[in-house]
């Protein structure tokens, strides 16, 4: 016959799975009312605890969480995720520690996955990448006092430790360089609005273009796909006061503006000049190479895989910023015509 699963419970009690896993397994999450219902429905159905999970029951999983919150489509086009992912691989592993990864469409899949995993034991803790201004992943983690690194600037409405780099000094240092230049009409095809950084991006961009009195710059947001960086530098070129310098927010979408300045015939770097936001082996592989704002991002994941293991191991770090991003000019700026 077959054996009962937590499935099966779920649906004859009306709950989600991450629910029952809750209640059978004694953790906070639902109410207690709750709690006996679904007990009750286990016990009518002939549920029982494998030997195996009861024997684990106490113990670590030796498994931290990265649940991502981005459509797979536009996380499969962009370097840093593989590059991050690797560098928390290799220095977890080191540890004897897995990374379980899921990606999901949004963060109400990205909860129901948070609370899944850690009701059934699977995780010691949970990696946050892409942080919204206003989070709602973030009271899940405090509410189930899930251990947890956020991947982002230090927040006001959490003690959670965090891992950043600081986006606001490498985008100013990027526009003075510009300035530095000639450059007097800017623009920034920036990323997902939603996005916590994406924001502090924008607002660094807009803050260094006034600082040298220059006019409002334009500014382009988008989904960081390939697609994407197209029509927006399709877009901006076919104004009558084009910019002569356009800051890109990752790498994918810098490489498809020279494809478009190309086809538009607009000379990179002659009358265009062009800054990747991520810096990659696509940036030195394309003509002329691009000029990207560098990090090391293999390194701020094993910063991150560091502290959560710290977070995991008892300890109490305090949030820390990675190593600082600089400006690696190549051959895609120059100063502007005329």
């Amino acid at each position: 016959m077959r054996r009962t699963t937590i499935a099966d419970i779920a649906r004859a009690a009306g709950v989600s799975k991450g629910a029952v896993s809750y209640a059978l397994n004694g953790r906070p999450g639902v109410s207690e009312k709750t709690r006996r219902h679904i007990l009750t429905i286990a016990d009518e159905i002939g549920w029982r605890p494998s030997v195996a999970a009861r024997s684990l029951s106490g113990s670590r999983a030796h498994s931290v969480g990265l649940v991502i919150a981005r459509p797979a489509d536009t996380l499969g086009v962009e370097p840093f995720f593989m590059r991050f992912i690797a560098g928390l691989e290799g220095e977890l592993s080191r540890e004897s520690i897995g990374l379980l990864l899921q990606v999901v469409d949004d963060h109400r899949a990205a909860i129901e996955a948070m609370r899944l995993c850690w009701a059934e034991r699977r995780v010691d803790g949970m990696i946050v990448t892409d942080l919204w201004t206003e989070d709602a992943r973030i009271p899940v983690l405090e509410e189930l006092r899930i251990p947890a690194v956020l991947v982002g600037g230090p927040r006001t409405d959490s003690r959670l430790p965090s891992v950043w780099t600081d986006d606001t000094e490498a985008v100013t240092a990027a526009v003075d360089y510009l300035v530095a230049l000639g450059h007097r009409r800017l623009a920034r095809v920036a990323g997902l609005p939603t996005l916590e950084h994406t924001q502090v991006r924008i607002a660094a961009f807009r803050a260094a273009a006034f600082a040298h009195d220059l006019t409002e710059p334009s500014v382009v947001e988008t989904d960081y796909t390939w697609e994407a960086g197209v029509q927006a530098t399709r877009s901006l070129l076919s104004r009558r006061d084009r910019p002569t310098a356009i800051m890109y927010d990752n790498d994918v979408m810098a490489a498809a503006a020279l494809n478009v300045a190309q086809e538009m015939n607009v000379a990179v770097p002659d009358d265009l000049s062009i800054v990747a936001g991520d810096d990659s082996q696509l940036c030195f592989l394309v003509r002329p190479a691009l000029t990207a704002l560098a990090r090391d991002i293999q390194a701020y994941g094993v910063h991150t895989a560091r502290m959560m293991l710290d977070v995991i191991g008892g300890r109490s770090p305090s949030s820390q910023p990675d190593k600082p991003t600089r400006l690696v000019v190549r051959a895609s700026t120059a100063a502007p015509p005329g």
